[in-house]
């Protein structure tokens, strides 16, 4: 956030001059917040007078930071030094458009089908696990596929196989996918799924009720 906007005060002056060397690493430091380089706002050639649209965004990201650290000063009575700071790697995180991982993943999902989501996943996963970006940990995948169980079971059967790959010890995953195999009536699959879950947790006492349950009265395939 507030590299576009420091960038959008800074290239009225920068028109004329090259930025001094001592603003050099704060310019830096906010290219690495978002993720990128000085282009990403500077997309005219200097002093062409071309518009440049994200120059708006950031003066209005500049105002909402200042105002946002302003509240939070006021909240806790601290002072500028002592108040936590909101920065533009607060909501960034060393991506330039900042989402949640699974928002990502379900807007793809509804629009290109669950392949895509799963292909999306992995690309996401090499450039950006490890980092600050997204949310890579178990239930980022689980939750939406639980979202997703009852109306569209073979899209939280594929999200939740990629879960349990990089998760292989994931008894929420294994449980979540035998409910998703029991809205297709595949009760085999989904004792199955039951019965890997109590390998990993044996004393789990609800995967075991889950499973006599679902044994007493199995149907289908």
């Amino acid at each position: 956030m507030k590299l576009l906007a420091f960038l959008a005060v800074a290239s009225v002056a920068s028109a004329q001059a090259p930025p001094s060397a001592d603003l050099m690493p704060t310019m830096q430091a906010m290219a690495q917040s978002l993720g990128v380089s000085c282009d990403y706002c500077h997309t005219a050639p200097r002093g062409s007078g071309q518009p440049e649209p994200k120059k708006e965004v950031a003066r209005a990201m500049m105002a909402m930071t200042r105002e946002l650290n302003a509240k939070v000063q006021a909240a806790t009575g601290k002072t500028a030094t002592d108040a936590t700071a909101v920065q533009c790697v607060t909501c960034h995180r060393g991506v330039a458009i900042p989402a949640q991982l699974s928002d990502i993943l379900i807007r793809t999902l509804r629009a290109n089908g669950a392949a895509a989501a799963v292909d999306q996943y992995r690309d996401l996963r090499k450039r950006y696990y490890g980092g600050q970006a997204y949310d890579f940990g178990e239930s980022t995948l689980l939750d939406i596929a639980q979202r997703l169980a009852s109306s569209r079971p073979d899209d939280a059967r594929a999200l939740l196989q990629l879960n349990i790959e990089f998760y292989p010890r994931s008894v929420k995953s294994y449980s979540a996918l035998a409910y998703a195999y029991t809205r297709k009536l595949d009760d085999a699959s989904a004792i199955a799924n039951l019965e890997k879950a109590l390998e990993i947790e044996p004393e789990n006492g609800v995967v075991r009720g889950q499973l006599e349950q679902l044994k007493s009265y199995r149907r289908g395939k």
